[in-house]
């Protein structure tokens, strides 16, 4: 089954799901653009076909997605043509994804990051295994989280949301579970038989169920009751202050410290569309998010962040401004500003 994939992502038809399985393993399946679009192809051909009762989505290798082609983007900016066409249909792809009217399974088992998350957590049933991590780490190199994040991560109780947004910190499944981001958990082992019975039934709601395997939660309890203290807070300024207070708490200096890692303009930005978020439905966040994004590909601390994680491997990100009071308010309203003719169109 083609819809023009090449060999990045793979669509088969398996009884009554339609199998869609990314074959990067090289790249970890970083996203790209043809992968994009092929899917994109696939499910307005699956959502009419009375044959497919849901769609299931994998990946080969150890990764699930780690993401999207982050050096790809950055040589294309740094050449002058940032690619917008990317993100725009990506993104486009993820709010279609929220709308798709068929069970979607995201199956996955290995790491989910950045791009991964936009094609995997916006579906109906998110489905972790014990060796699946997710994160949305863009503060870390002058991005932001994007691909919907600001429609997932508002949704997630005590402030999770907020602290995994500003610190980039990855977590297993159990707490995936119980934070509202994965529907179910299951054994690794079980993938394959998951697969097989929902496409006998293509009614993955019930197999999940036989499927289904607890998580416990990672994280403790007092670090949880930390996050919802400090993440609550009415800005980002009140949450550096309310973890710089939190002295002798081994937890909320180590948070600390992640976050003064990270950049300072990425920070401001993540906090403010997550915040605003809360109250907007899918396509509105993805509009925001593109908004931000064309700001972002024309700024320093993005290209800045790639160097130093990828081109020049652990050296130390240069960002500016270089320290979170030297951020304006207005410096932020700028990458939320209306794109007028360049608006995302849905």
């Amino acid at each position: 089954m083609d819809f023009d994939g090449g060999d990045e992502i793979r669509f088969e038809r398996l009884g009554k799901a339609g199998v869609v399985t990314l074959t990067r393993p090289q790249a970890l399946n970083a996203v790209t653009h043809r992968m994009v679009k092929a899917l994109c192809k696939a499910l307005d051909a699956w959502e009419g076909d009375a044959g497919v009762s849901a769609v299931v989505v994998k990946a080969e290798g150890r990764a699930f997605s780690a993401g999207g082609d982050i050096l790809h983007i950055y040589e294309a900016g740094r050449a002058g043509k940032p690619p917008v066409d990317f993100f725009a249909d990506e993104y486009r792809l993820n709010a279609r994804i929220a709308r798709f009217r068929k069970p979607y399974v995201a199956l996955i088992d290995g790491i989910v990051m950045g791009g991964g998350v936009g094609i995997s957590f916006h579906g109906s049933h998110r489905v972790l295994t014990e060796n699946a991590q997710f994160a949305m780490p863009e503060v870390g190199i002058g991005f932001f989280p994007d691909v919907g994040a600001s429609h997932l991560l508002p949704d997630l109780g005590g402030s999770f949301g907020m602290y995994l947004g500003l610190t980039g910190n990855r977590i297993r499944y159990g707490d995936a579970l119980w934070s509202g981001l994965a529907t179910h958990t299951i054994k690794a082992e079980d993938q394959a038989g998951l697969l097989g019975e929902i496409a006998v039934s293509g009614d993955p709601e019930s197999e999940l169920r036989s499927f289904f395997t607890p998580a416990k939660r990672e994280t403790e309890r007092q670090d949880l009751e930390a996050i919802a203290r400090h993440f609550s807070q009415a800005s980002l300024a009140g949450i550096v202050a309310s973890l710089e207070q939190a002295q002798g708490d081994a937890f909320a200096a180590k948070t600390l410290a992640t976050i003064k890692a990270r950049s300072p303009t990425s920070l401001n930005v993540a906090w403010r569309e997550i915040s605003a978020g809360l109250t907007l439905s899918m396509d509105e966040c993805m509009k925001m998010e593109f908004r931000i994004l064309n700001r972002m590909l024309a700024g320093h601390d993005f290209y800045e962040g790639i160097r130093a994680a990828i081109i020049d491997k652990g050296s130390k990100p240069e960002w500016r401004p270089a320290s979170l009071d030297a951020v304006s308010a207005a410096d932020i309203d700028a990458y939320f500003a209306p794109l007028g003719a360049r608006e995302l169109e849905l």
